[in-house]
């Protein structure tokens, strides 16, 4: 075998062992590092989803699509409660092609495994993020996103997200709202082929 193809297959074999049934991750660990993979691009999403509420000029959303930082793009579509109250409701899908933040670190250990995310092209079947904005533009948020990212690359399969969302809204300086950063919750629960993720953080 040549040298270079030797390297790359003893690379493949170390990446398969610390992914694998040993010792160095258990199945709840590998359902975090499937989630700490799509960390950055839920707050992607919520980014996107104000924009495409401030940009509305009707029930649709203009789509709003962000890249991702190392690879691919997601896409946040759907639909916004239209008139004059200062409360509203937004129905948006999430879509990715492959989407990647970058490596991802193990916990505890020196090494990062690769993760890349995508979603069904139909939007009625892509992971669903709902969020209610009630007193316009200084109240509060709640919402949700459920559904489920197809991985490839280091781990395989589907991570199904199930995440509730709180925090509080605020102008953007320009008459446009936004949520306040710091004070929105993100709580749930990341199941991988592997295993359950608690997620409770805070954006």
């Amino acid at each position: 075998m040549h040298l270079r193809n030797l390297a790359v297959a003893v690379l493949s074999l170390v990446a398969v062992g610390l992914l694998g049934c040993g010792n160095s991750l258990n199945s709840d660990e590998k359902a975090r590092l499937a989630y700490i993979g799509l960390d950055g691009a839920i707050q992607k999403s919520l980014t996107l989803g104000f924009a495409g509420f401030n940009a509305a000029s009707s029930a649709n959303i203009p789509a709003q699509t962000a890249n991702g930082s190392a690879a691919g793009t997601l896409t946040i579509t759907g639909q916004v409660d239209q008139g004059s109250s200062a409360n509203k409701g937004m129905r948006l899908k999430v879509g990715m092609t492959g989407y990647t933040d970058g490596k991802v670190q193990i916990p505890g250990q020196d090494q990062q495994v690769s993760i890349t995310y995508d979603t069904p092209t139909d939007t009625a079947l892509q992971p669903a993020l709902t969020l209610q904005l009630k007193d316009i533009p200084t109240g509060t948020l709640t919402g949700t996103v459920v559904g489920a990212f197809k991985m490839t690359g280091d781990l395989q399969g589907d991570v199904t997200l199930n995440l509730a969302i709180t925090g509080q809204l605020e102008d953007d300086g320009t008459g446009k709202v936004r949520r306040k950063a710091g004070n929105t919750t993100i709580t749930g629960t990341a199941v991988s082929p592997d295993g359950t993720y608690n997620v409770n953080l805070t954006l």
